[in-house]
């Protein structure tokens, strides 16, 4: 079996394209490596790469959802607490409080402007030096 590369890009269909361009590129600071037109932008941090595509006829159905959540890693316990603040500064709705869990891991989760779930994540295994 070939080894892969991993996973290095999400792309989300979004109804609120140019909300989300704006949380995505705003408050989690990712730049747009391009846009080809006004219903798509690929965007990179330099080592997570997402792409938001515009899709008129997507419905909110929490039911039907394929997509559970994603995760952005964060370097230190603390970071937890620090991006858990800001995205409180920034209104962002929060979906689960910080919650430190069995695994040593600590997180939150928040929402998108389409309501797509994002974990903010610290795991020690992960992050060790």
């Amino acid at each position: 079996m070939k080894k892969t590369l991993g996973i290095k890009h999400v792309a989300l269909k979004v109804k609120n394209f140019k909300e989300c361009l704006v949380f995505y590129t705003n408050i989690l600071e990712m730049n747009i490596d391009w846009q080809p037109d006004a219903d798509n932008a690929y965007l990179s941090n330099g080592a997570d790469n997402l792409a938001l595509h515009y899709d008129s006829k997507l419905e909110f159905n929490e039911k039907n959802n394929r997509l559970d959540h994603f995760g952005i890693m964060l370097i230190k316990s603390e970071d937890v607490d620090e991006w858990f603040a800001y995205m409180q500064s920034k209104n962002v709705p929060i979906y689960k409080e910080i919650k430190d869990h069995r695994d040593g891991s600590r997180s939150f989760y928040c929402l998108d402007p389409d309501k797509n779930i994002i974990q903010f994540l610290w795991h020690s295994e992960i992050n060790k030096p």
